[in-house]
This record gives C-alpha cells, sequence and structure tokens, in this order.
C-alpha cells in the first residue's frame, strides 16, 4: 500500500532582510516517517520547523500539510499535529493539571477526558505526584515530560519535535524512543530535530541533513554510510558540513586549562 504524503515544500526560499537562510528547499515527507532533521547551528533547522507550523512567513515557494498549501490554509490544520519546541515558556503558575487542561482545550478535547487522560499519561511518566503542583517548582526533566505529553494530548498524526530528550533521565529517554517509533509503526509522521547525532541515528528511518540553506543529504543511516564511506553519523555530519577541527580546537582549550597562573 503506497504511504500517503503529508507534507512536502516545494522551492523553499526564506530570507531574514539580507541574509538568506533556506534556498530552494524540496522534501517530501510521508506517513509513518521519523525525520531526524539535522544541521549545524545557524542551518535553518528551525526556521524550517516554524514555517511548517505557520509561525512564520514571508517566504518563497510553497509548503503543504495534508496536501493543502499553508498559504491557503486556516489554523484548522494545527489540530492535527504536535509541537515540542527546544525552549518552551510555560505558564509557570499553573500546575500541570491545569497547564495541561488549558493546552487540551486549544485542541478542542472535553474537559473531564482530558483531565483523565493527562492524569493517566502524567503516571506513565511517574510524575501524577506533582500534578497539582506549580510548574514553576519543576525540573527541566519534569518540565519536559509535561511538554511532551502537551503535544500528544489530542493524538496529532504529524508531530514536531526539537530537542525533545534534552533533560529526560536514561529510562525516560527509553520510553520517548520506543513511544516515538511505535507511533511511526501506527502511520503518524516524526519531525524530529536535534544536535545529539547517535540519538538521531538510531531513532530515525530517514536523516535529512541541511547546512547554508540547503538540503546536503537525505536518505537512511545506511545510504548515507554507504555514500560517505563514514562510521559514524557524527562522522557523516563532520564530513558533509566541512567540520574537521574538532580535534585541533579541543587540543587548544584543554592546553589553556592546564596553563600555569602568573
Amino acid at each position: 500500500m503506497e504511504r500517503q504524503e503529508v507534507i512536502r515544500l516545494e522551492h523553499v526560499t526564506k530570507r531574514f532582510g539580507d541574509k538568506l537562510v533556506l534556498e530552494d528547499i524540496d522534501l517530501s515527507v510521508y506517513e509513518g516517517d521519523i525525520i531526524g532533521y539535522i544541521g549545524p547551528n545557524g542551518a535553518g533547522k528551525s526556521t524550517t520547523v516554524k514555517m511548517m507550523l505557520g509561525l512564520v512567513d514571508g517566504y518563497e515557494g510553497n509548503i503543504l500539510i495534508f496536501g493543502e498549501n499553508l498559504k491557503n490554509q486556516d489554523h484548522t490544520y494545527k489540530k492535527r499535529i504536535g509541537y515540542v519546541p527546544e525552549n518552551a515558556e510555560l505558564y509557570d503558575s499553573l500546575t500541570a493539571q491545569e497547564y495541561l487542561a488549558f493546552i487540551a482545550g486549544l485542541y478542542g478535547l472535553e474537559e473531564e477526558t482530558a483531565r483523565e487522560k493527562a492524569h493517566r499519561l502524567m503516571m506513565k511518566f511517574e510524575i501524577d505526584h506533582v500534578m497539582n503542583a506549580r510548574l514553576s517548582s519543576f525540573s527541566k526533566g519534569m518540565r519536559q515530560k509535561v511538554l511532551i505529553i502537551s503535544s500528544l494530548l489530542h493524538n496529532p498524526d504529524v508531530l514536531f519535535l526539537d530537542e525533545p530528550l534534552s533533560g529526560l533521565d536514561a529510562n525516560s529517554m527509553l520510553i520517548v524512543r520506543e513511544i516515538l517509533a511505535q507511533l511511526s509503526a501506527q502511520g503518524k509522521t516524526i519531525f524530529y530535530s536535534s544536535h545529539i547525532m547517535d540519538i538521531v541515528e538510531k531513532i530515525s528511518n530517514r536523516i535529512v541533513l541541511i547546512s547554508d540553506g540547503h538540503i546536503a543529504a537525505d536518505g537512511t543511516f545506511d545510504e548515507l554510510k554507504e555514500q560517505n564511506q563514514k562510521g559514524s553519523l557524527q562522522d557523516i555530519f563532520n564530513s558533509l558540513t566541512g567540520f574537521s577541527q574538532h580535534k585541533e580546537i579541543a587540543e587548544d582549550f584543554v592546553a589553556i586549562v592546564q596553563e600555569e597562573l602568573a
């Protein structure tokens, strides 16, 4: 059975003033894909995601979500997507329960059903004991778990994740990785952006590397490994982005650290 195309970028170019951030990007994403979207800082990763979320406009080309051009759509497509940003501003004066109820309401979920579902999901993450505590008292990992739950409460068809494992303990990372694998198996689409190469390598069934505003590589890890004759995704990343000075920089850094102070 042919998989449905969920996202398509057609000749997308984006500038901020005189700075060219993305140039002539073409990309198709299908149901069940777990896209590892990687690139150096400033390569255009976050801009790409924010355009697909409808948070950034003023671009050339077309972005289609669920077959509809965003330039012609209203906000209703957002009911089918979830988003975990890298640096989210939570409402710290709310409790976790209040925050999740608020997010559920934005997606049109019935209050009592959403409250019960949120409680059960918090139990799975072992944070149900603080559901009535204010978010201002939460650790980074606990806040991240609340964000992940909020992105999935409405059972979205597409999930955009920007460094979603930040602050999580090892066991929680394993749980989230398995959640994503099972969602993918059910036909959900995951757009996953991270700087942690070994996690991207393990979690993605397709990797898209963006560099200097262009797609520098697109394929499975095995395909990229064969094309570039490199061992790890980090090696492939360094090769394609032209960065090979990490050892020399580290040696210089350590030498400075070890200098005797006058």
